[in-house]
């Protein structure tokens, strides 16, 4: 298993402290087993988030459409089409 990178660290440290801070603030728990099972749940997040941030030189694999075909991946630009020589005929005869 490669070491975590400082990003990862910071990350994990980061919603470790503010998660549990979070939790024991919105749940207002004044027993040490309430304390206790923030404070597993908070290094839980932790530990989730670090493992999820993404590493350096770790390809992520993307997920893309495949095109069946040869259609353009976009619209080809407009041009100005000349008009069929009939048309041309029968505006100058009349």
């Amino acid at each position: 298993m490669p070491r975590p990178t400082a990003t990862q660290l910071v990350y994990g440290s980061a919603t470790v402290f503010l998660s549990t801070l979070a939790m024991l603030l919105l749940s207002q728990t004044e027993t040490g087993i309430g304390v206790a099972v923030i404070a597993i749940a908070g290094l839980g997040l932790g530990l989730l988030v670090a493992m999820t941030v993404p590493m350096p030189g770790m390809p992520r694999r993307v997920r893309r459409p495949v095109l069946r075909g040869k259609s353009p991946a976009a619209p080809a630009p407009l041009r100005a089409v000349p008009a069929p020589v009939e048309a041309r005929v029968h505006e100058h005869s009349g």
